[in-house]
């Protein structure tokens, strides 16, 4: 037991790193787990730009007067606002990923909200790329756009009912600085009570002063119940909602490309970083570069065999997809295999550096599949719902692992999302060149 002991010893000892990972990344696991469990989500990042003059925010409301600021906290509230100086900085900040939406109230908003005949448009802008971002936008926004109506729900609610109960029992408005007095419709009808009582029965005038008391009648019996309608009624501001960077892409049609950009991320990175580590594990590496092949030529044909496996399971999975599941456009064909072969490249030249730094092939596997967790998750962040420096960070690290424009580019091959094809599979071909160079240097240790 003991020597047996000594030599499981001793393999941990040869694999430093399967040890550091074994330690780390629990740690790290557990930390992650426990801010999430302790602290609530940050607060999103919205775009604000009132075009409304400050000396005009101000307008009179049935001879009340009504600040339209006061009521901006009920539209900004829980989220973090970044005041833009012109519409198109507040469009930019969202398609840079800086704010979650935009938020612009239009000029007119006062004087619509003044006169009450008109409905008053906000516009909300946000990025539609990425149909995760767009989800929480919307959910965000709508909750805003509801506290901010409710808010002017009520004081509308509160100067109507005035005005119901001076109809009813009178009282005094002002009009062009003079104080009018209103006599109310309980009083009128008490008057004209008064007067039909002392007219004969058959008088014309009798007649036709019941009617006028008829409707007196009819009038206070309905507008008692008036303040009781008023309080069902409200959306005082509508929406016009505009989309950054092309048409909106169905969430369902967006988890087809995630679905294949895990598929390709998992299976491609395990199988390179596991074919380039058996070979040392094997004893071959050392006869093969000899005189066989270069050490180039082996790492290319790890990538390309990797590469066109994981291609034909990742085909196989949105062919199945698109037959049984969500109706996708097969003749968009050679975009999916565009994507997807570039894509796998990536993730195979990934998986051959992972294989050479690693040198085993239990330690290959093991941070293959603990890495790959990570660069899918961040990938899936929504730009601006973390804070400023946690969202560049996350980006930074989107950018040199090949997940995100792998999904950016099955996207628009799938599902003809905005942007062009070319962007994500030029920075495929790059990373694909750069994790090359980490393999072939990870292969001067590798004997």
């Amino acid at each position: 037991m003991r020597w047996l002991l000594l030599k499981d010893l001793q393999i941990l000892r040869r694999s430093p790193l399967l040890v550091a990972l074994l330690v780390v990344y629990p740690v790290v696991l557990a930390l992650l787990i426990g801010t999430a469990l302790s602290r609530g989500p940050g607060n999103p990042s919205i775009a604000l730009f009132n075009e409304v003059p400050r000396q005009e925010r101000t307008f009179d409301l049935g001879g009340s007067a009504v600040n339209a600021d006061e009521y901006l906290p009920q539209l900004t509230r829980s989220v973090d606002v970044i005041e833009a100086g012109s519409r198109a900085e507040a469009l930019e900040l969202v398609e840079r990923g800086k704010a979650l939406a935009a938020v612009i109230l239009p000029p007119d908003i006062a004087d619509r909200l003044a006169t009450g005949r008109q409905q008053p448009t906000i516009e909300v802008a946000y990025n539609g790329e990425d149909p995760v971002k767009q989800r929480f936008v919307e959910s965000v926004v709508k909750a805003r756009m509801a506290d901010a109506n409710a808010a002017l729900s009520r004081k509308y609610e509160q100067i109507t009912a005035g005005y119901i109960d001076m109809l009813l029992d009178g009282g005094e408005v002002t009009l062009l600085g003079r104080r009018v007095p209103i006599l109310g419709l309980r009083a009128s009808k008490a008057i004209l009570d008064g007067v039909i009582a002392r007219l004969p029965p058959g008088s014309p005038s009798r007649i036709a002063l019941d009617q006028v008391d008829r409707f007196a009648t009819l009038a206070i019996q309905n507008l008692g119940v008036s303040n009781d309608v008023l309080r069902s009624v409200g959306q005082p501001i509508a929406v016009r909602r505009t989309v950054i960077g092309g048409r909106r892409t169905p969430l369902d049609d967006y988890a087809v490309a995630v679905a294949a950009a895990v598929s390709l991320l998992f299976l491609t990175v395990l199988l390179a970083a596991g074919l380039l580590a058996l070979e040392r594990e094997e004893h071959a590496f050392a006869r093969l570069v000899r005189g066989l092949v270069s050490k180039l030529g082996l790492l290319v044909e790890k990538v390309a065999l990797a590469a066109a496996c994981s291609l034909l399971v990742a085909l196989a999975l949105l062919v199945g997809l698109g037959l049984l599941f969500v109706e996708l456009d097969f003749a968009r064909l050679p975009l999916w295999l565009a994507a997807l072969a570039l894509g796998a490249t990536a993730f195979a030249a990934l998986g051959v550096a992972l294989g050479g730094l690693a040198r085993e092939v239990r330690a290959a596997s093991l941070l293959a599949f603990l890495l790959s967790l990570p660069i899918a998750f961040l990938a899936l962040v929504p730009s601006g719902s973390v804070s400023g420096l946690a969202n560049d960070a996350i980006a930074v690290v989107c950018a040199i692992f090949p997940f995100k424009p792998t999904l950016q580019a099955l996207d628009v091959a799938i599902n003809d999302a905005p942007g062009t094809l070319a962007a994500p599979l030029l920075h495929l071909a790059a990373l694909t060149a750069a994790y090359l160079a980490i393999a072939r240097l990870a292969l001067r240790r590798f004997a």
